[in-house]
């Protein structure tokens, strides 16, 4: 029937944490869009229930006995892809495996409530599920070509601003490999836990070519940088004062989200025709409004295409309003920003240049 409202998406709790169970049947038991088919302790009780339930998508706790989330996120990603939403403590230990789970496929990661504001648990997790239920897998068995830090690459004076959600670790990844060592300052804002965008800034430090930090007050903008908006009661803005610098504002959550995209890409309004601007996988549309300002300013702005993207929803809105002027697949989307960020504009001035 035409009006017939779709089949609520299927969903299997992997913990070993009964509080945590419960929490998590709890904050789904009132959304139509989802149900509960079960539950399971660990990864072997969890491997019988996928074979036995189907799921849509499951949540995976990091921290378990016998095999922890991850050993048993790889076996499943390599032998059964599945939509997987992460579990994990906000230690460092833990966000650290978080990001790990990530990078090996997990769509999203949320953190576990801590001691006292357990009334407030898990509030975005259903629509995170939603997502994540409906998101873009990679191939089972592909592999991807390995990507090589760029070469010969001369910098042109411009920075580069970029918006991420769920999806983003990997896209992410997959575009600062490509960068070189001396590529343009890059500014990334990229919906995560506090930790764990400590543990995301670590990692990529230690696996591209670039330097990696989080943002700071202070922080002059520089050749061969990148720079994660830390999050926590902060959002990343780059202020233009003869040098630009980083400068951490504290404010509420924007479009749901801090770090907000929207918030990034509006302070680097005035730098507009010295910017390559980027939106990445994600549910939702933070970054769009803002990307459209920049555009109207004279930057160059364009977005991830629907075939590579994990959630096409961020990057979809900005298409849909013109902020976006074309789109680019995930794999040619490094060679596109270095290749702008090399050509000289009629009037191109670098970075700090007046």
């Amino acid at each position: 029937m035409p009006n017939e409202l779709p089949l609520a998406k299927k969903v299997l709790i992997v913990d070993d944490s009964a509080t945590m169970r419960q929490l998590i049947r709890a904050r789904l038991a009132n959304d139509a869009r989802l149900v509960v088919v079960g539950e399971a302790a660990d990864a072997f009780e969890a491997r019988e229930k996928i074979k036995a339930l189907s799921p849509d998508v499951i949540t995976l706790d990091v921290e378990m006995p016998r095999m922890n989330g991850l050993d048993f996120l790889e076996r499943l990603m390599r032998l059964r892809p599945m939509p997987v939403v992460m579990v994990s403590t906000e230690t460092h230990s833990g966000s650290r495996a978080a990001i790990e789970a990530l990078a090996l496929g997990a769509i999203d990661c949320v953190g576990k409530p801590r001691s006292g504001h357990l009334e407030k648990s898990f509030e975005t997790l259903p629509d995170i599920l939603l997502a994540a239920a409906n998101a873009r897998l990679p191939q089972s068995g592909v592999e991807r070509a390995a990507v090589r830090p760029a070469r010969n690459f001369h910098w042109a004076g411009q920075i580069v601003l970029i918006g991420s959600s769920t999806g983003g670790v990997d896209a992410l990844e997959t575009i600062l490999k490509g960068f070189p060592e001396n590529c343009p300052p890059t500014l990334i804002a990229q919906h995560m836990p506090e930790s764990f965008l400590a543990s995301f800034a670590e990692r990529l430090d230690r696996i591209i070519a670039p330097s990696v930090r989080l943002g700071q007050t202070g922080l002059p903008l520089a050749q061969g940088q990148v720079y994660l908006a830390p999050g926590g009661p902060t959002h990343l803005t780059v202020q233009n004062d003869r040098t630009p610098y980083l400068s951490l504002l504290e404010s509420e959550k924007r479009n749901g989200h801090r770090p907000s995209v929207d918030i990034l890409f509006e302070s680097a309004l005035d730098m507009a025709t010295n910017a390559v601007v980027v939106l990445l996988t994600g549910m939702g549309r933070d970054g769009a409004e803002g990307m459209m300002l920049l555009r109207r300013a004279g930057a160059h702005c364009f977005a991830q295409d629907k075939e590579t993207s994990t959630v096409f929803g961020m990057p979809r809105a900005a298409l849909e309003i013109g902020a976006a002027s074309y789109s680019v697949a995930l794999e040619k989307i490094a060679p596109e920003i270095l290749r702008r960020c090399a050509q000289s504009p009629a009037k191109v001035r670098k970075v700090g240049e007046t």
